[in-house]
């Protein structure tokens, strides 16, 4: 697409990374760029300074409707909520697109997008590491970190190379010609209901991934899933499945298979464990090879990634029990993936759950823990509403006032052959900084445990 951004009016709206990287980038390309916050400048503070410095003007404290109308165009952030604001900038003729809308302007390498509601950012970070291993030049990021509109200008986003772009449904929300070669549906269950009127509209935005895409691209949802199969249906691309029964990259006796590659890889020797993750492996084995990448070194790649941090992560044995550490898993349906996770290896489970609600329903979590549960131990804004869905459950339901103080409520409901996992169904933000944060402090009070039992 070809878009004249010098000399045009352009507001970036949520000063957060990549707003302002956004920012940078319009500015470079000649755009006179205002930056919007309902945050003051004291409150943004480096971030504002740095807008500045680029030579952005600041519109700070909230969003005002008239000036926003005044643009040729307004980038969003994805953290920013729908805004009566930009509803009215949008019914006067201004065009709003998503940040990596932006970025896809200025890109002519092969994308490989992954959206989904469980499992982004894995197979992202794997279908990455395989294509890096190709020595073609390989951009890894959106969601997962590092902004799209960082990749303008590099060699990843050359003709030869590749962008692997991990994309949720707010950075979705507002795309019209970004493209995915490849794209990729992993699941859908409840998330994020405190931002979308229900599943259905959850749904929707994730599926605008197959909808700007080409004839010659290709679509990959997971096997039976009918969903997702719907979603990624509306893609004039060929579509491909993945896992269950009949995916073209599927399990079977023991056996990670790709028929079209020849790929054969037994699932005692794929680096990442745990039955979710089999799906994963067989999600970015799949777009890997549709984007070209050898079977060898797909094979390769499997084999020794180990995972990302707090998904799964194994952190200490104590008196028995081993603690896991799922903090990535931050709505229901994660959390339901990792118990039937240990379940299926006959692990009974003390659950850590709780935090600032997203908004859907605890009943899928309660069933799951009433087949593999021990106890749950509670934390945050969402204890009570947890609590009232495990109302007449037979397993212990306990409060914990800290993070600490819920390692060892969890590690006295456990038995010697059980484990402890912290796997929230829950933003974080009510009491940590990040779900990484509240793993990090998870592992450090599990660790202190640990050292007191040595002692």
């Amino acid at each position: 697409m070809s878009v004249k951004l010098a000399g045009a009016r352009v507001t970036v709206v949520g000063l957060g990374l990549s707003g302002l990287r956004a920012a940078r980038l319009l500015i470079e390309k000649g755009a006179h760029v205002t930056v919007n916050d309902a945050r003051d400048a004291s409150a943004l503070g480096d971030r504002a300074k740095e807008a500045v410095a680029l030579g952005a003007t600041l519109d700070l404290g909230g969003h005002d409707a008239e000036r926003l109308a005044q643009n040729d165009y307004i980038i969003v952030s994805p953290g920013v909520p729908p805004l009566e604001a930009l509803s009215v900038a949008e019914s006067r003729g201004v065009r709003i697109y998503s940040e990596v809308e932006l970025a896809s302007w200025f890109v002519k390498g092969s994308v490989i997008g992954i959206t989904g509601t469980n499992g982004k950012s894995t197979v992202t970070t794997l279908v990455g590491e395989m294509c890096k291993a190709t020595g073609r030049a390989t951009f890894v990021g959106g969601n997962l970190g590092t902004p799209l509109v960082d990749v303008v200008g590099s060699a990843a986003a050359e003709e030869s190379g590749f962008l692997v772009v991990e994309l949720s449904s707010f950075q979705l929300e507002r795309i019209a010609h970004f493209r995915a070669h490849v794209g990729v549906i992993l699941n859908v269950t409840d998330d994020h209901l405190d931002r979308y009127a229900g599943l259905a509209d959850y749904a929707a935005a994730k599926g605008r991934l197959f909808a700007t895409q080409h004839k010659a691209d290709h679509a990959i949802a997971p096997s039976g899933d009918a969903l997702c199969i719907s979603l990624a249906g509306v893609s004039p691309g060929t579509q491909h499945a993945f896992g269950g029964a009949d995916g073209e990259v599927r399990v079977e006796a023991g056996v990670l298979r790709d028929a079209r590659s020849g790929l054969s890889l037994p699932v005692s020797e794929i680096g990442i464990q745990g039955a979710h993750n089999l799906d994963n492996a067989c999600a970015a084995a799949l777009a890997a090879r549709i984007a070209g990448v050898p079977r060898e070194v797909i094979e390769r790649v499997l084999r020794e990634f180990k995972g990302l941090p707090h998904r799964m992560q194994h952190v200490a044995e104590l008196g028995g029990v081993d603690f896991y550490d799922d903090s990535k898993a931050t709505n229901v349906g994660a959390s339901v993936a990792a118990l039937v996770g240990l379940g299926r290896q006959n692990v009974r489970v003390v659950l850590i759950a709780g935090g600032k609600d997203k908004g859907g329903s605890y009943a899928p979590l309660r069933e799951v823990m009433e087949e593999h549960g021990v106890g749950l131990v509670l934390i945050g804004e969402a204890s009570d509403l947890i609590a009232k869905a495990f109302e007449g459950t037979a397993m212990p339901v306990v409060r914990a006032g800290s993070m600490g103080d819920a390692v060892r409520k969890a590690r006295d409901l456990a038995k010697s052959g059980d484990a402890v996992l912290l796997a929230p169904a829950c933003a974080s933000f009510d009491m940590f900084r990040s779900y990484a944060h509240r793993g990090d402090v998870f592992k450090e009070e599990v660790l202190a445990l640990r050292g007191e039992a040595e002692r």
